[in-house]
């Protein structure tokens, strides 16, 4: 059995951000568990640029992003291992571990911050008929094979979603030579970011299909080509009649994704069922005391720049609770109401003064008129000229002392 005083599971940005956040608040000895061969988590694949507009205020692709957090580790005392698998988290913040060079590692931490990030939602979770022929991948997948791999999965090209990996996938595919016939959207918005939407798929003349989706996958060996059919707004059901035959030898998916709560489930935290994350106050505490959770892995971010200060806050608080700075009081809950689908935290320390939600709405607005209450009072007030469901939200309060509830409400302005 090894004792450390913060362990972070994963090495993706996240968990960099918290370990060097961690180390930075008192922590002498921090210990980083990641399952790939190299840090970075999914940064690796995304060699676009656009990140660290808001966390460096400058524009970097993926590795470069994730390569300054890990650089920053030289010199602190962190521990990287890389190629470790977590098995378990127990209640008592207990990890089983197990790894090629150290086989199976026994860990016991003071505190612990979970970073696993999140996986894809897959065609088997779609239930879309047909054979199961070569040529269907998830847009993630596409992205490892054309970005790390050199393989250009397909030539003829229908993604279905538009969440930001679907979009991305999109551009890259067109640029390394491929022909994207569509890209098919069940809901009547996108669920990726405006500027993907405008960036990759405008101005590269893709077209994309709201109220649309894929009915069957045609083909035995390989994708031949799909139906596509349009739905019908208020049931999501495909209408028949507007079904289609797409002739393509490739489909992507890009239809949302899952946290990788499986650990989180050991630990008897309690879920968030619209996040399928934790739930957790602002320190990013989960139900279980001394263990704490950032990033997607917590609820799914559209910028890493917001994963890295979010990760941040629970490296810091990770540190305080193993050097026995945080204690534990009453809670008040924060709850949601008109448009508002889900906010995080989930709670708040009754000696909270200033406070940062995170909210994502249900449907586009414009605009949109958000109210902030502690209990019946009106904490904060804010108009917005256009929100949708494809990008999170802020909002910062100041709260006075008590034990009032938090309600986050968006309504039509």
């Amino acid at each position: 059995m090894r004792h450390v005083q913060v362990a972070v599971i994963g090495g993706g940005p996240a968990g960099l951000a918290a370990a060097l956040k961690a180390k930075e608040a008192g922590a002498e000895s921090v210990l980083i568990l990641e399952r790939d061969k190299k840090p970075g988590g999914i940064l690796q694949q995304c060699i676009h640029n656009g990140f660290g507009l808001h966390y460096f205020g400058q524009e970097l692709t993926g590795p470069e992003y994730a390569q300054r957090f890990v650089d920053r580790l030289e010199g602190t005392g962190i521990e990287l291992k890389c190629d470790s698998m977590v098995l378990e988290v127990t209640q008592e913040r207990r990890i089983t571990a197990v790894s090629a060079a150290d086989g199976l590692m026994e860990i016991q931490a003071d505190a612990v911050v979970l970073a696993m990030g999140c996986r894809e939602r897959t065609r088997g979770a779609l239930l879309i008929p047909g054979d199961r022929p070569a040529g269907v991948f998830t847009a993630g997948c596409a992205q490892r094979l054309v970005n790390m791999e050199a393989c250009l999965p397909g030539r003829r090209v229908v993604i279905l979603g538009s969440g930001d990996i679907g979009l991305i996938m999109a551009r890259r595919m067109v640029w390394e030579g491929a022909q994207v016939l569509m890209v098919c959207e069940l809901m009547p918005y996108s669920s990726g970011l405006n500027r993907n939407i405008v960036q990759c798929l405008q101005d590269n003349d893709i077209p994309l299909y709201f109220n649309t989706t894929v009915t069957n996958i045609h083909g035995r060996e390989r994708v031949e080509g799909v139906t596509v059919a349009q739905v019908d707004p208020a049931t999501r059901k495909p209408i028949p009649e507007t079904a289609r035959y797409v002739e393509c030898d490739t489909l992507l998916l890009s239809v949302g994704l899952i946290p990788e709560n499986e650990l989180t489930q050991t630990t008897g935290a309690l879920m968030d069922r619209v996040t399928n994350g934790a739930q957790v106050d602002e320190l990013r505490q989960t139900t279980a005391p001394g263990i704490f959770a950032c990033g997607n892995v917590l609820h799914v971010h559209d910028l890493v720049d917001n994963v890295s200060r979010e990760a941040e806050i629970a490296g810091e608080a990770a540190a305080r609770f193993a050097l026995g700075q945080v204690k534990n009081g009453k809670t008040r809950a924060v709850t949601v109401s008109g448009g508002v689908r889900y906010a995080v935290p989930q709670r708040v320390n009754e000696d909270c003064e200033k406070l940062e939600l995170y909210y994502r709405v249900g449907s586009a607005y414009k605009p949109a008129v958000v109210r902030v209450y502690a209990g019946e009072t009106l904490v904060k007030q804010q108009r917005k000229q256009i929100m949708t469901p494809g990008e999170m939200e802020k909002i910062s309060v100041q709260l006075e002392p008590g034990l009032s509830d938090i309600r986050v409400h968006v309504e039509q302005a």
